[in-house]
């Protein structure tokens, strides 16, 4: 018999499993010593009351053993290399489309402009502590995508596009703690992600698939007949070219050569709404104390996070990758540009709390500001993170920054709060960064979540600019069944960079979910 229950406890009494195990065998009745398994489903806090709870969903099984669950990386079969799909992009499209092959007996062959992932982590010291941004290997580019170092966070509402499951478990299988299969908002932590993603690599590797560094694309190989394009293969700027059957085009959100080599070659891309604002960074014990209404907070919870969304003159204002115990870390693409974006480690213990806090951008507010057709949103986004490095004096990457109260009134800080962000800041009013449409409705949208949290709007807190990379401002269209490009036969667009993702977990999916589609629309004879 299986029975499902809830048990709201304390976190000390959560943290301990011999209690668990015995609250609920008392739950459904049955002695201490029973022949039970008992298994948490789902573990979530509750900090609505002044005493925090957690709440778990646990399955009791008596008098027959929990199901077996297989796994997912022993039903992937030997590429078959007649088949072969090349995936522009090893970040989480490009390596779950790749698994997804593999289950298929399709070979993938990837190809990553930047570094594997654990190389990559040298270019990340050297942009922090240094300023040299290498334009192929930085927080955005290389193996893992820019989820790897950013947490890894893997909550989604995209419950409608696939298995979540099925991607938690095959992060599972990779090596992830299996805590990600119950937490109610689970990560991995960016200094445990990168073997995640390294081991992925490895199965991808030995069932006969191919990864492939320092391959940067900047040409696609299309045959032209009448009125019909059909993708053959892709060629590489070190002169390599990779033919297939299919291509998936996984490049990621700040993929601005490839949107730009797209239309060189005649391939149609269009622009698409964004979101972008400042990175907001309070004292971790403060938010804590907000949340849990405790300081120091009880050793059995996690550093507490916060979701705030409010509407501003007509535009929505949101926090964005919240990462409590976090970091601000410097995630731009090009030299000449200052990006920000957050991480945190797999415990979450530093004594920061960071926030994207964003204002969704839409056509006309880019029009303003000169910027038009398909590439508007890009140019505009890129002019934000020019207008924010030309803050410094140095050619360094300091970020502008200004203490939370000072902002909202517009006075220029005297001086900054100890900060994460390793490359330091300058201090200015961000209004001499931000575009007025942008600027103003962030100001109300923070008085408004002002009133949501009390205590949030404080001079301990800082503002740094500029959170620009949310997503991708231009979307590269496709079939709405087939997932195929609208114009271009064998093309498939998948991801964050062609618009249809918005995290590790979504973006996953849609990789799993092209590849269901090469498998069926393009090897179905076969």
């Amino acid at each position: 018999m299986q029975q499902r229950i809830e048990l709201p406890l304390t976190p000390t009494q959560a943290a301990d499993p011999a209690f668990v195990r015995q609250c609920a065998l008392d739950h459904v009745g049955l002695e201490s010593n029973a022949e039970a398994s008992v298994r948490i489903v789902r573990r979530s806090i509750d900090a609505r009351s002044r005493m925090p709870r957690m709440r778990l969903l646990v399955d009791v099984y008596h008098g027959e053993e929990p199901p077996l669950e297989g796994r997912f990386v022993d039903q992937m079969k030997q590429a078959d290399p007649r088949k072969r799909v090349v995936i522009v992009g090893a970040g989480p499209a490009g390596y779950f489309a790749a698994l997804e092959l593999l289950e298929y007996g399709i070979t993938p062959i990837v190809l990553e402009r930047g570094k594997d992932v654990r190389a990559r982590r040298r270019d990340l010291r050297s942009i922090q502590q240094d300023g040299v941004v290498d334009q192929h290997s930085n927080y955005c580019y290389g193996e893992g995508g820019a989820g790897t170092y950013s947490d890894g966070k893997l909550y989604t509402r995209s419950h409608k596009r696939g298995s979540i499951e099925k991607v938690l478990r095959l992060l599972v299988e990779h090596g992830a703690t299996s805590d990600i299969l119950v937490d109610a908002h689970p990560h991995i932590g960016s200094n445990k992600l990168w073997k995640v993603v390294q081991e992925i690599r490895e199965t991808i590797i030995s069932h006969g698939g191919e990864v492939h560094f320092g391959a940067f694309v900047n040409g696609f190989i299309v045959d032209r007949h009448a009125d019909t394009k059909t993708l053959r293969g892709i060629r590489c700027a070190d002169g390599r070219e990779f033919h297939a059957d299919a291509t998936i085009l996984a490049t990621g959100h700040s993929a601005r050569d490839i949107f730009a080599r797209c239309m060189r070659d005649g391939i149609t891309i269009e622009a698409k709404p964004f979101a972008l604002g400042v990175r907001i960074e309070h004292p971790q014990s403060l938010i804590d104390e907000i949340q849990y209404h405790q300081s120091p907070r009880d050793i059995n919870l996690p550093a507490s996070a916060y979701s705030l969304v409010c509407q501003a003159d007509g535009r929505g204002v949101f926090s964005f990758c919240m990462c409590p115990g976090g970091l601000i870390v410097p995630a731009a693409t090009s030299p000449g540009e200052i990006v920000v974006n957050g991480m945190s480690m797999s415990r979450r213990d530093s004594p920061f709390a960071n926030s994207g806090t964003v204002v969704a951008v839409e056509e006309q507010d880019w029009q303003t500001m000169g910027h038009g057709g398909v590439f508007g949103g890009l140019e505009f986004q890129a002019h934000v993170e020019r207008t924010a490095f030309a803050c410094n004096d140095d050619g360094s990457q300091r970020a502008p920054a200004q203490r939370l109260v000072d902002y909202i009134e517009g006075n220029v800080s005297s001086s900054l709060p100890r900060t994460s962000y390793i490359p330091g800041h300058v201090s200015i009013d961000m209004a001499e960064v931000l575009p007025a449409v942008i600027d103003e409705r962030l100001r109300s949208g923070i008085r408004q979540f002002a009133s949501q949290m009390r205590g949030y709007l404080t001079n301990e807190a800082v503002v740094v600019g500029v959170e620009s990379r949310t997503s991708s401002p231009v979307r590269i269209p496709r079939n709405k069944e087939t997932y195929e490009h609208v114009e271009v036969r064998r093309l498939y667009p998948s991801g964050e960079g062609a618009g249809y993702a918005g995290g590790i977990v979504s973006a996953a999916l849609d990789g799993q979910n092209v590849a269901k589609a090469i498998a069926a629309h393009v090897f179905a004879s076969s």
